[in-house]
């Protein structure tokens, strides 16, 4: 449950999303820790060059850091989406504290410099484990209503703080023994450490198996997951010329800043900085207008507006022109990194987050490799020619983006869904059917829970169940009527909102394959607390209160459907309609698991 007071006002202010004293943990927490990635970083790179003289060398080390993603990263997100991601979080901080610890201790003269590989490869390989825990925390600690602003400030202590490491990176190595450097970077681990230690996270409970056979086959689960999620499966496509693009330019800002524009290593530096500076602005302000936009939209704008910064500084002739022109994209650049965030937070359900975002990881990092490796193309085209020729690539990948499900959605389709919200018909639901082991397996391929389900228990919520069809444009609940069954989502979109106060929906989410709702008044016989709208023609497996709750007894399914009650509850705590669930915790869901099993009451 979110810290954060309920209603209107905890949202007046983007920065008020630091009032949950578990969100301030976790940002500060990322703050610092990224402070010392950068010091550490920048001071191996120093380290290296100082004892060897070799940028193959440096050039290694850098590998060393990158090569761990295409090795651990989907191994990572099975591990992730089994275990405490808490304690993942913590211990990874600690162990990265002893393995940075040991650099200095370790590494003394060039012979020894082998350790120093071993070492960060080591780093980094552990780091692997904690993006996607950390990642997928986020939306456990944050409510819908915060967790734009959540995003766009945690990009802040994500990314936007490297500055400060490198800088303290420079002071140190200038000023000091640059062994310090090393370990003030285990000491911020340490640190980032204790700060996790607070968070209140929500217990991940998991019924799936964790033996090595079931960790290799969920391996390439993620990929199946963006694959069959639209959406997901849109972004996914738009990435791939996008960070080919980015890998590319990345690389070409060097030569582009020394051989076209005649800048030295100062004029370099500063434009590094004001990248960075660029980021940071971009993020405070999508803290505050994040929610004006869908994020298919922010991702489009970003792209399309990086694009024609780019060409525009392919063609500018003056370096200071062209650091503005870069410091503006830094500035562009942060709706894509939030509004990606929040496409994958809000399409991916809680217990398979891990193995989803560590697969677009690996993607993500696996196209940037290859995006930098074809900047070898500056040894035969013109490095102005080639840098526009992208930027140009980058505008047309934008405007394709536009039209691609679930990511392009014109303000007129935008009007429409929120009419559909206040004023579709509350009708009956349309063709009625028995369900089919074959709906159950159409939703184990979302769900793992289901698909794990022995047979028997998968015949008792087929006998029980019937699918609905809902026509477009019909309202499937309203909120406050009395909920008597639950629904899971066969095929078809959804979309739901809850109105404030002000008579203004908020908390608006799409619902597809996979998806679950009406549980939480099917099991508490508390009134629905969102309205649902079938958007397009919809398929519905709907499964009664009394035999959902009977079906609480079985694990597999008390799991799922104990995970996505809490994942909502602490989603939408923040509404004001919703305060009287504020003491239904986990104990409690579980007392109802125990009772659909006939088991005496705990304690």
């Amino acid at each position: 449950m979110t810290a954060s007071a309920p209603g209107q006002a905890a949202q007046s202010s983007p920065f008020a999303i630091f009032r949950n004293s578990n969100f301030s943990y976790l940002w500060s927490g990322q703050l610092i820790s990224t402070i010392g990635d950068a010091l550490t970083s920048l001071a191996a790179g120093i380290f290296v060059y100082q004892i060897t003289g070799s940028v193959l060398s440096v050039g290694l080390m850098l590998m060393a850091s990158a090569a761990p993603t295409l090795v651990f990263g989907l191994v990572a997100g099975v591990v992730v989406d089994r275990f405490d991601r808490k304690m993942i979080m913590i211990v990874t901080c600690l162990i990265r504290a002893v393995l940075i610890a040991l650099i200095p201790i370790v590494v003394s003269t060039g012979d020894d410099l082998v350790w120093l590989y071993v070492l960060v490869l080591a780093s980094a390989s552990v780091q692997q484990f904690f993006d996607p825990a950390n990642d997928s925390v986020l939306p456990e600690i944050a409510s819908d209503e915060e967790l734009s602003a959540a995003n766009s400030l945690m990009a802040i202590a994500q990314f936007g703080s490297t500055a400060i490491g490198f800088a303290l990176a420079g002071l140190i190595t200038a000023q000091f023994s640059i062994e310090w450097a090393f370990w003030l970077d285990a000491a911020t681990f340490v640190i980032t450490a204790a700060l996790i230690a607070l968070v209140r996270v929500p217990k991940l409970v998991v019924e799936e198996l964790s033996t090595i056979g079931e960790v290799i086959r969920n391996v390439g689960f993620g990929a199946g997951f963006i694959w069959r999620v639209p959406i997901l499966r849109s972004m996914l496509l738009l990435r791939v010329p996008i960070m080919l693009i980015f890998g590319l330019q990345n690389v070409l800002l060097l030569p582009f800043a020394f051989d076209v524009l005649g800048a030295g290593e100062f004029e370099y530096g500063i434009q590094e900085g004001v990248t960075s500076v660029g980021f940071v602005i971009g993020s405070l302000l999508m803290a505050r207008y994040a929610d004006r936009l869908r994020e298919g939209s922010w991702l489009v704008l970003s792209f399309l507006g990086m694009g024609l910064a780019g060409l525009a500084y392919a063609l500018s002739s003056n370096i200071w022109i062209a650091i503005g022109l870069i410091g503006f994209s830094g500035i562009l650049n942060a709706p894509s990194f939030v509004a990606g965030r929040l496409i994958n937070q809000r399409n991916t359900p809680r217990e398979v987050r891990g193995r989803v975002f560590s697969t677009s990881y690996v993607i993500r990092d696996v196209l940037y490799l290859a995006g930098m490796a074809l900047a070898g193309l500056a040894d035969f085209i013109d490095v102005r020619l080639l840098f526009a020729g992208s930027s140009v690539a980058l505008v047309v990948a934008s405007l394709v983006g536009a039209v691609m499900p679930g990511i392009g959605q014109p303000a007129a389709e935008w009007r429409r869904t929120m009419t559909l919200l206040r004023t579709a018909p509350k009708a009956a639901l349309g063709a009625v059917r028995a369900p089919t082991p074959a709906d159950v397996q159409a939703l184990g391929r979302y769900i793992p829970a289901l698909a794990g389900m022995p047979q028997r228990d998968q015949g008792a919520l087929i006998a029980a169940g019937r699918v609905v069809e809902a026509e477009a444009g019909t309202a499937i609940t309203r909120a406050g009527e009395t909920g008597d069954n639950a629904y899971f989502v066969l095929s078809g979109r959804a979309v739901a909102g809850a109105i404030s106060g002000a008579g203004e929906y908020r908390s608006l989410s799409a619902m597809t394959a996979g998806d679950v709702f009406g549980e939480i008044a099917a099991l508490t016989g508390s009134p629905r607390t969102a309205d649902v709208v079938a958007e397009e023609d919809t398929a519905l497996l709907e499964v009664p209160a009394d035999t959902l709750r009977r079906l609480m007894a079985i694990p597999e399914f008390s799991s799922l459907v104990l995970g996505k009650m809490q994942e909502r509850l602490a989603r939408s705590t923040s509404i004001a309609d919703l305060p009287r669930f504020g003491g239904l915790d986990q104990a409690a869901l579980r007392e109802m698991r125990r009772e659909a099993a006939g088991e005496a009451p705990a304690g």
